[in-house]
């Protein structure tokens, strides 16, 4: 694969047969950041669980200290009291019919979460096979389908992201933006990988994690040195 000059000017100051402490890799991650818009973030985590096996899925949410850095699009399909509260809450888009109609008739995706109540459920899950694939599908582990509206649109507008173990064993959660600073990328990182210990199953024997990584959305990674408390 043929990269970039800024990306292979940031490969330089990394050293790939070291695992860095948090803190250092931040600190890296922020200088090798060398786009010129404001970059992601990233960690990703391969944990040691079989994901194949339901008792060793690793599936979460939890709310960043400092957000993601980026505006969220809230769509809230609900009918009644709780669509006006959703809408006193802040969210973008509410509806219920003809929210699921735009959606399946204009193939609009103006949207980056959807939040519903249970008794909307029976409509959007007609919708699995084109929200699921897009990763919109509500869900009751994500906090997206509640009767608590107002407490679903405040933590994701907060900055609450989703965690969920991928086929290959691997969580991908971005904690921020290079302009936070590696102080506040440090508290989210921490928020993170606190709530991933505490997701981890019973199932899950030897080591959980198996490797840890940050990176910018364009350079390259920096492994870093984590251990379980």
């Amino acid at each position: 694969m043929k990269r970039g000059k800024n990306y292979i000017d940031s490969k330089k100051l990394i050293d790939k047969t070291k695992a860095y402490d948090s803190a250092d890799a931040l600190a890296l991650a922020v200088e090798t950041a060398k786009s010129k818009f404001d970059e992601t973030i990233e960690l990703h985590c391969k944990l040691g669980v079989d994901p194949r096996h339901a008792d060793q899925q690793v599936r979460g949410v939890c709310v960043l200290p400092h957000g993601t850095g980026r505006t969220v699009r809230v769509l809230v399909i609900a009918k009644g009291d709780k669509a006006d509260q959703a809408k006193a809450a802040g969210a973008d888009f509410v509806g219920a019919e003809d929210m699921i109609q735009k959606i399946q008739q204009e193939n609009w995706f103006g949207f980056d979460v959807i939040v519903t109540t249970p008794d909307m459920m029976g409509l959007v899950g007609r919708m699995g096979k084109i929200l699921g694939p897009k990763g919109l599908m509500p869900n009751p582990k994500s906090g997206t389908v509640t009767m608590d509206v107002t407490k679903a649109i405040n933590d994701i507008k907060a900055g609450k992201v989703e965690y969920r173990v991928d086929k290959q064993s691997i969580v991908h959660v971005p904690i921020g933006k290079k302009s936070f600073g590696a102080e506040k990328l440090q508290e989210n990182f921490n928020t993170v990988m606190e709530a991933l210990v505490k997701a981890k199953p019973a199932a899950a024997k030897g080591t959980y994690f198996k490797s840890v990584y940050i990176a910018a959305t364009m350079g390259p990674s920096i492994k870093v040195n984590y251990k379980m408390n």
